[in-house]
């Protein structure tokens, strides 16, 4: 059945990027590279993915596609930044969790409205968190971390992409429902985070799993739990934050595509048709499936609907557990 579903997948993929053949005016489309912003330093998960899709659709379009980095503010800089770029599909956004759901209630003095300065053209995928451990810690399931968290409140360290990301959010949910304090570590994207947990120097994080797939699979890292409350495909061995006895417990991560507000629906049309081509190519799905990303692909308005339910979700644990970013 799932290898009927994906020839079924694949082949609308490929008769939409046969209409997706660029039947736009020539002054429509940029002629010039094609950057997609990325809010984080490379080896991140959002990073990855972007890349990805960016080797794709330079080959798809004939046409340079460039992944740019511009990290801070765990995305949010990245955000600001595309908001106020032309809209004339030269610069597109991997929007991601930190910049379109967590930032709006995190951030009061936020620069950008996730509705009015941006179009979503399509989400790339969903993928859990991984909760993961520096090679040299003894406290390798949950409840033996929560044991630990208790016998030294705010001592055990958690790293993250920063202040109101992802990481952060999940973590939050974590003290929330065990009922201990732990220590946060932001850090300026996943990839500093990373080089300092298989250092040794933090001992835990709910990190992505597009980026901490690579590193659990060397052994440099070790997976405790996932965030989602189904198995991702790309770990069946690690058990789920719920198996564990955190009913409920559900943080994820996820990506999209999204340009600047005024961009022009042909554009954004064509983008998202190539888009769910390249998401349908065997090649790309087998990576997806390993960084744990599913539930890609699909129209604008599912995009556009999956931030609004988001936004309302995290707004909630924001308030919920009394979470305050200093920016």
């Amino acid at each position: 059945m799932m290898m009927q579903r994906r020839s079924l997948i694949q082949a609308a993929g490929a008769a939409a990027a046969t209409l997706g053949v660029p039947r736009l005016f020539a002054q429509e489309w940029p002629s010039g590279p094609v950057r997609i912003v990325v809010g984080f330093p490379p080896g991140g998960g959002t990073d990855a993915l972007a890349r990805v899709v960016a080797q794709k659709l330079t080959v798809m379009w004939n046409q340079q596609v460039i992944v740019e980095n511009k990290g801070g503010v765990a995305g949010v800089l990245a955000a600001e930044y595309v908001s106020q770029q032309p809209s004339d599909g030269s610069t597109l956004l991997m929007a991601h969790i930190n910049s379109h759901a967590l930032a709006p209630s995190l951030q009061p003095k936020l620069r950008y409205s996730v509705e009015r300065d941006f179009v979503p053209i399509v989400l790339v995928g969903v993928t859990p968190n991984l909760l993961i451990a520096s090679p040299a810690q003894k406290a390798l399931t949950v409840n033996d971390i929560v044991a630990a968290c208790k016998a030294s409140p705010g001592t055990v360290s958690f790293g993250s992409a920063g202040a109101g990301s992802a990481q952060h959010l999940a973590l939050e949910m974590f003290k929330l429902q065990a009922r201990v304090d732990a220590l946060h570590v932001p850090y300026k994207g996943s990839g500093p985070l990373l080089a300092d947990l298989m250092g040794g120097q933090i001992q835990y994080s709910f990190e992505t799993m597009t980026a901490a797939t690579p590193h659990v699979k060397s052994g440099r890292v070790l997976a405790v739990a996932q965030t989602r409350t189904k198995r991702a495909k790309g770990h069946p061995g690690v058990p789920t934050m719920q198996e564990q006895g955190f009913a409920g417990f559900e943080a994820t991560t996820w990506y999209g595509l999204a340009g600047p507000g005024k961009l022009p629906p042909a554009i954004a049309e064509k983008v998202n048709r190539d888009v769910n081509a390249v998401l349908a190519m065997p090649d790309v799905q087998e990576k997806l499936d390993t960084y744990g990303a599913e539930d890609g692909g699909g129209s604008q308005d599912k995009f556009k609907q999956f931030i609004s339910t988001e936004i309302a979700k995290w707004a909630k644990v924001v308030k919920d557990g009394k979470v305050h970013v200093d920016t």
